[in-house]
């Protein structure tokens, strides 16, 4: 991979695939990145080599996504519906609305940080208090992101600023950090930036001292080298969980940059390192979906990606990807007016004075599915690791083994590894 202090322009706007071709491979590339690497989530690579060899494909009878898919689906509903008015009481009158106040699908909530949140608050609390519990710096909102890079295409600054809004109700610091990290690269992979323009969009957006930009940073600094060694970078073996927001979105940089941004390579190399491998995996696929447009996913990995099933958010059963890709170019393009005319120059590109040109008309946004009553009670979060609070960052090479959780499947929770290297 190139150096990022040595950055080519970005291409010019005529050079660029379609916005919309590069949204619609954002948000399929998400898809199909959390279906391929669902069977993998929480395994080490070691499992996923005795099972599966190397996995090439989609190794599940019926290949679906998880909360990731529905819940970037539910963000990218919410910000079509207020575009860059979006306010936190309108992220947490959508959590009510979908999600905290009717039933909850088999997988109640999704990950850990998505029921702290639906438990404060159903006793009652807002936001930001209704993001202080013990998950609040997962990668739950690094793998709902994506949207926000799409609809804010050539700002950086405004996708993490619009992301930031979205996680105000669920997640606070290094949680935070991640979501703006992904969104900021989607935005900046959404106007043909190379990939290493794309990392330093993410890091520019994330105060510099932070785990994640931390993170973010070890794990391109080893990209040329393979999986392996990004894996053995940034992973913190032994901690109990796989949904640390600074390590997730490491390895799914790392995996894009390993892979120049090829959508084939980025999404299997983030599926094979393990961990909260949906969520890396469909981070990866975001950035190289965006990055090479909706042409570069492979045919059968992308026609098996149908409407959510609603298997965690019954609500946003029926919904696509491709039509939350749709609705987010329109608004975007009912706001601005010109689409992404006024974009934020990028890290170290000079910036360009054409505007994009402007795309073409389509149908209005779908209206959005009405409440339902609530139908069940909150849920318990587990008790705690006794190292499982908001701490600082770990040391990455403590490797002692410790015994899968019953909790291993639970979403985007999952146990550990101490296989730090694999």
């Amino acid at each position: 991979m190139a150096s990022i202090a040595c950055t080519a322009p970005v291409p010019a706007p005529e050079e660029a695939a379609g916005l919309r071709e590069r949204a619609r491979g954002a948000l399929l590339g998400l898809a199909v990145g959390d279906a391929l690497g669902a069977p993998a989530e929480n395994l080490k690579p070691s499992e996923i080599r005795a099972r599966w060899g190397r996995i090439t494909g989609y190794v599940a009878e019926r290949p679906q996504g998880t909360d990731d898919t529905e819940y970037a689906i539910f963000s990218g509903l919410l910000l079509a519906r207020h575009g860059s008015a979006l306010t936190p009481a309108d992220v947490e009158a959508a959590w009510h609305e979908w999600i905290a106040d009717r039933a909850e699908g088999p997988f109640r909530g999704a990950g850990f940080s998505e029921r702290g949140t639906l438990e404060n608050l159903r006793r009652g609390l807002a936001a930001p208090i209704s993001a202080q519990h013990r998950h609040a710096w997962s990668d739950g909102l690094a793998m709902r992101a994506a949207p926000f890079g799409v609809f804010a295409a050539g700002r950086p600054a405004e996708a993490a600023r619009l992301v930031a809004i979205d996680g105000s109700v669920s997640h606070e610091g290094e949680g935070i950090y991640g979501g703006q990290a992904v969104a900021a690269g989607v935005a900046a992979a959404m106007t043909g930036a190379t990939v290493p323009v794309v990392i330093a969009a993410a890091l520019a957006v994330v105060p510099d001292d932070s785990w994640t930009a931390r993170s973010l940073r070890r794990a391109v600094a080893v990209a040329h080298r393979g999986e392996r060694a990004v894996r053995s970078a940034v992973v913190i073996g032994g901690y109990p969980w796989t949904d640390l927001a600074p390590e997730a979105v490491a390895l799914a940089f790392g995996a894009y940059a390993a892979a120049d941004g090829d959508f084939r390579e980025a999404v299997l190399t983030a599926v094979n390192m393990g961990r909260d491998a949906d969520t890396t995996a469909a981070v990866a696929g975001a950035l190289s979906g965006a990055t090479r447009g909706l042409s570069a996913i492979p045919t059968p990995w992308a026609s098996v990606i149908g409407p959510a099933r609603g298997r965690c958010l019954p609500s946003m059963a029926g919904h696509h990807v491709l039509e939350v890709a749709e609705l987010l170019v329109e608004a975007a393009e009912r706001e601005t007016g010109e689409a992404v005319a006024t974009s934020e120059p990028l890290p170290a590109t000079p910036q360009s004075t054409e505007p994009l040109p402007p795309l073409p008309a389509t149908t209005q946004p779908t209206e959005l599915p009405p409440p339902l009553p609530a139908t069940t009670q909150p849920t318990e979060l587990p008790p705690p690791p006794a190292s499982a609070s908001r701490s600082p960052e770990p040391r990455v090479e403590d490797r002692r083994p410790r015994e899968r959780s019953p909790l291993v499947g639970a979403g985007n929770a999952g146990q550990g590894d101490s296989e730090g290297r694999g």
